[in-house]
């Protein structure tokens, strides 16, 4: 099993201290996070990205670019970049600028989003979401593997022998298609032969589950082989302690204030309460034994070969004390019992890159 740290970047007054970051001091500890997961070991540190508060996650590759410059080895995701609103002419640049910068350590994960308010924001209907998501991933693959492209379609004017610079530094940028509850999604990760990452966070597993062999049957169908599918999964909130009973209590507070959330609401999880989303979702809340018995639960049923985990809303010092603990006393059981041939090899050393960028 591989493992990834992640931040929507949501910037809310902390359940426990009342203390709300400024928009500088997130920022900052994003690049903290990410600076620590790669001292810990993770295999890769993910953005998402939301366009509106309480996020401030509204630019991704501008986020990442910064902790490209400050790290070495660490593999960037975006969880999710958005691209169903967003002008593939300027993702292909944007990202193919950051692929350079972090010396081929990107690897995008495309979606529709999560949050209604970038439709209008960016000028299309939530009906049009998985037309304009599959139209602009086609131009966005042309972009990066083509030269004077010349293209027509609904959601962007024509393109005339267009050639995009920069070119990509890896040949290709790898993509993952993010899956959360459609089978649209599955399906454009099927025609492509392309991996999926399952959010996992709303929902019983049945739900996932279902979309994930939805994928592999759609594999087989397009000619690839199901049996090499690669899949990711997200999970819910981390919090270990020494039993599950010190986890729950001490995490009550943080679960209370996320579900008052806009957000939270618009989601409308099926989890009665906080015990209900442990016993029946995928949160990891509990002792490091328990947690580690949940993820093998969910690898049993979905075959993942990556797992994500947030901290969130935690202070600072918890998020550490989390993120070392889950490294320290899950990661490497993990590692153990189910092998991973996914991201098997190091990216190259940031001096070694085509471009080298100081951490200065």
């Amino acid at each position: 099993m591989k493992f990834a740290l992640f931040s929507l970047m949501m910037n809310l007054p902390n359940a426990v201290t009342g203390e709300t970051l400024t928009v500088q001091q997130k920022f900052q500890n994003v690049i903290k996070q990410a600076l620590l997961a790669e001292e810990l070991g993770f295999e890769a540190y993910g953005v998402g990205e939301r366009h509106g508060a309480p996020f401030q996650s509204s630019s991704p590759p501008v986020v990442l670019a910064a902790i490209a410059a400050r790290t070495s080895r660490i593999r960037l995701l975006t969880t999710v970049t958005v691209l169903s609103v967003l002008d593939p002419v300027r993702v292909a640049e944007d990202y193919a600028t950051l692929d350079h910068l972090s010396g081929g350590r990107l690897e995008m994960i495309i979606g529709k989003g999560n949050d209604p308010r970038h439709y209008p924001l960016f000028g299309i209907t939530e009906e049009e979401q998985w037309e304009s998501l599959a139209e602009r991933y086609e131009l966005l693959k042309r972009l990066w593997h083509e030269e004077n492209v010349s293209w027509e379609g609904r959601y962007r004017p024509a393109l005339h022998n267009v050639t995009t610079e920069p070119r990509p530094f890896q040949k290709p940028i790898p993509v993952w298609h993010g899956s959360a509850s459609s089978t649209r999604s599955t399906e454009l990760a099927a025609k492509h032969g392309e991996p999926i990452f399952s959010s996992n966070t709303f929902h019983p597993q049945a739900k996932y589950k279902a979309l994930i062999d939805h994928y592999r049957e759609r594999l087989d169908y397009y000619g690839h082989d199901p049996n090499k599918a690669v899949v990711g999964s997200g999970f819910g909130s981390l919090y270990l302690a020494n039993t599950p009973e010190e986890a729950i209590k001490r995490y009550r507070p943080y679960y209370d204030a996320l579900h008052a959330t806009a957000s939270a609401q618009h989601n409308q999880s099926p989890f009665k309460d906080l015990e209900d989303t442990i016993k029946n979702g995928s949160a990891l809340i509990g002792s490091p034994e328990t947690v580690i018995e949940k993820i093998l639960n969910y690898h049993a049923a979905f075959g993942h070969q990556v797992v994500s985990i947030s901290v969130d809303g935690l202070t600072e010092a918890e998020q550490r004390e989390q993120v070392e603990r889950f490294a320290t006393e899950v990661a490497p059981v993990l590692r153990k019992e189910l092998p991973s041939s996914v991201w098997s090899s190091e990216p190259l050393p940031q001096s070694h890159a085509a471009i080298t960028v100081s951490a200065g």
